[in-house]
C-alpha cells in the first residue's frame, strides 16, 4: 500500500518543530529513524496531516555521560548507543539490552527516542528505562519538563507526552558501585519482539525487578530485604499481577511461567555481576 497523503517538513530549528507541533496538535508526527513510522505510513495504521522530520537537527544527535547519567538526543540511532566506547562499564544493562532490539539493519537507523515514543510493551529500550529508573526530557513551544520513565508509558503504546510536546532526549543513570545489572528474554526468534523479557537491578538491600511482553506496558517492582522464599513469593505475586492472556503467541499460563523462571534467573545473574 501507498501512505496517505501528507504534508513534509524538514525541521531547520528546534522552534520550528515546537511551532509544527502546536498548530496541527494530534495531525502531526515525528520522523526519526522511521523504523516505525514508515511502515505505519505505508499500511495507513498512521495518517498525520504532516510529518516533521528532525534528523538535521544536531543539537539532537547529541549523546554522551553529563553528571553520572548518560543523556540521549531524539536523533540518536540506536547503533551508536551500542557501540559507545566502554558502555558495558558506564551502564551494562543499556550493553546487555541493545543487541537484542530488532536486528543490525534496523538498530543502524532505529532511534532510541523512537522506541520510546512508540511504546511496545514487548520493546527492550523501555523496559531498560523503567527499571533503571530513567527520565524522558519533553519539550514544546513554552514548556519543559521532564517525566520518570515509571509514570511515562500510560498504556498499550500510549504514552504522557502530548501532542505539541517532543521527545527531545531520555536521561539513563549511570552504572554504580555496589549494585549489579542483567537482563533476560525469551522469544520465538532472536530480532522479534520478547515474549516475556526481565531486567533485574540489585544492590545490598533491594532488588528492582522490571518485567515486559506481558501488560500493557513495562512494570517494575522493587523488593526489600526479601530472603529467598519472601523473593519466591514476590515473584509469583507479580507473576499473578499482571494478569496475562492467551495470546496467537503464547498462553496465560506460559507467559506467568516464564515472569517466574525468568525473573529468578535475572535477579540470580545481576547478583552474580555486582562490582
Amino acid at each position: 500500500m501507498k501512505p496517505a497523503r501528507f504534508d513534509y517538513v524538514r525541521a531547520g530549528a528546534l522552534t520550528e518543530v515546537h511551532e509544527v507541533l502546536a498548530a496541527e496538535r494530534g495531525d502531526a508526527r515525528i520522523l526519526a529513524g522511521g523504523q516505525t513510522l514508515l511502515p505505519m505510513l505505508s499500511m495507513r495504521l498512521a495518517r498525520p496531516k504532516v510529518v516533521v522530520d528532525i534528523m538535521q537537527l544536531q543539537e539532537l544527535g547529541r549523546f554522551g555521560v553529563e553528571h553520572e547519567t548518560i543523556h540521549i538526543g531524539a536523533a540518536v540511532r540506536q547503533v551508536q548507543l551500542q557501540t559507545m566506547f566502554e558502555l558495558d562499564k558506564i551502564q551494562p544493562l543499556l550493553a546487555l539490552v541493545l543487541p537484542w532490539v530488532g536486528h543490525a539493519q534496523t538498530r543502524s537507523r532505529g532511534t532510541v527516542c523512537g522506541s520510546i515514543a512508540h511504546a511496545d510493551p514487548s520493546a527492550e529500550i523501555p523496559l531498560a528505562l523503567v527499571a533503571l529508573g530513567g527520565e524522558i526530557e519533553l519539550s514544546a513551544r513554552r514548556r519543559r519538563r521532564r517525566v520518570p520513565a515509571a509514570e511515562f508509558f500510560t498504556g498499550l503504546m500510549a504514552t504522557a507526552c502530548a501532542d505539541d510536546e517532543l521527545i527531545e532526549a531520555v536521561v539513563v543513570p549511570c552504572a554504580r558501585a555496589g549494585h549489579g545489572y542483567a537482563f533476560r528474554e525469551f522469544g520465538r526468534r532472536h530480532g522479534d519482539f520478547a515474549i516475556v523479557a526481565c531486567a533485574a537491578v540489585v544492590n545490598d538491600g533491594s532488588v528492582r525487578l522490571a518485567v515486559g511482553g506481558v501488560a500493557d506496558r513495562p512494570v517494575v517492582r522493587e523488593f526489600q530485604g526479601l530472603d529467598r522464599r519472601g523473593l519466591d513469593e514476590a515473584i509469583e505475586a507479580l507473576a499473578w499481577e499482571l494478569e496475562a492472556r492467551d495470546d496467537l503467541h503464547a498462553t496465560a499460563t506460559y507467559r506467568r511461567n516464564l515472569v517466574r523462571a525468568l525473573g529468578h534467573d535475572v535477579i540470580e545473574e545481576a547478583r552474580r555481576c555486582r562490582v
